[in-house]
């Protein structure tokens, strides 16, 4: 009897190849895509179960979170960080502002046919890295290829998994009159990262973005026992869009204070070139926590003592308003109002 044929299949070309249609065939193309890169990078014992799910243990105590975002990220490599470490801060943020322990991640890639290979390896990589630093695998996924022209690179998806331990509630909805409003840094370091890097905007220095995995600052502040009301990463729509989702959420108004915002002169110089405002740019490093005004020093004391809460500061207050306002005490003493933001002041950036 011979012996079966042995198929040679030529290693992934990661230097120059590209991806085609194969590779989301289902069959031995993608197959070697899987392995040659996807689960070189990605790779742990949850991954390696090779099913169609991955099955995970959970503690034994608390309510799961669950969040989910897609990243559409334009360009797909800007300073500070590329579309992978954003879509797996993103979603972890997602889940660790809702009090949450972040456990899993699932990854889903859609790939444009023609897409180098070396940068898809770049990308997956920096996945890999961020998950690992972040110590939240990637468990499982999914990889598809449209025809060129329709994909634009790449989108990943990313979905996480956490648990709230008992006892614990962070809600938009728990805000409260009288509290006090914290950000963790400066704003809209990330939005102006993308739009200098895709607009060649050169400044005397540089504006990197903020992207960062927040559980770590999050649970420096829960370790402090301050009963903290409500969470929330201020990405899309920036610190604006944020406070005004909130105080619909708990029915109450807020006033900033202009003065107290922070921003870095880059920022603030790329915002007046183009005419935007700090407020709406997009961050996604930072943090917003609303507390009682008793607790706001600690809370504060806490956020700065994290890398990722140095230039922490108090912005405003919760207060009582019927119409549900968000405003703001200009530096001229003035008051306006910060409202929700209409149409899309920065697309594509994350």
């Amino acid at each position: 009897m011979s012996e079966p044929r042995k198929h040679y299949v030529r290693p992934l070309d990661l230097r120059s190849g590209r991806v085609d249609m194969a590779h989301g065939s289902g069959g031995r193309a993608m197959a070697q895509l899987i392995e040659e890169l996807f689960a070189r990078h990605l790779g742990n014992d949850y991954l390696a179960q090779g099913d169609d799910g991955a099955v995970l243990p959970l503690p034994h105590e608390g309510r799961l979170v669950m969040a989910t975002d897609s990243h559409v990220v334009s360009p797909l490599f800007f300073p500070g960080g590329d579309i992978g470490c954003l879509s797996v801060h993103g979603t972890i943020n997602d889940v660790a502002v809702m009090g949450a322990r972040p456990l899993y991640l699932s990854a889903a890639f859609v790939l444009e046919e023609g897409f180098p290979l070396a940068d898809l390896a770049r990308i997956v990589q920096s996945m890999a890295a961020a998950a690992n630093e972040a110590g939240v695998p990637i468990v499982t996924g999914d990889t598809k290829v449209v025809e060129r022209g329709k994909g634009d690179g790449v989108f990943i998806t990313t979905t996480g998994v956490g648990v709230v331990p008992p006892g614990r509630a962070l809600s938009g909805r728990r805000a409260q009159v009288g509290d006090v409003i914290l950000l963790s840094g400066t704003m809209g370091d990330h939005g102006m990262a993308i739009m200098a890097e895709r607009e060649s905007l050169g400044f005397e220095a540089p504006i990197v973005s903020d992207t960062a995995a927040l559980h770590g600052l999050i649970d420096t502040l829960l370790a402090t026992g301050v009963d903290i009301h409500t969470l929330r990463d201020p990405t899309r729509g920036g610190v604006a869009t944020t406070l005004n989702e909130i105080a619909r959420q708990a029915g109450v108004g807020m006033m900033l204070q202009e003065k107290a915002l922070p921003v870095t002169r880059p920022v603030e110089a790329a915002c007046e070139l183009l005419g935007l405002d700090p407020l709406y740019v997009a961050n996604e490093g930072k943090l917003l926590a609303l507390c009682a005004a008793d607790d706001a020093e600690r809370l504060l004391a806490a956020m700065r003592s994290h890398p990722l809460g140095r230039h922490a500061a108090v912005i405003g207050t919760v207060h009582e308003d019927p119409h549900h306002f968000v405003q703001m005490t200009t530096t001229l003493g003035g008051r306006r109002i910060v409202d929700w933001m209409s149409g899309e002041q920065l697309p594509r950036i994350c």
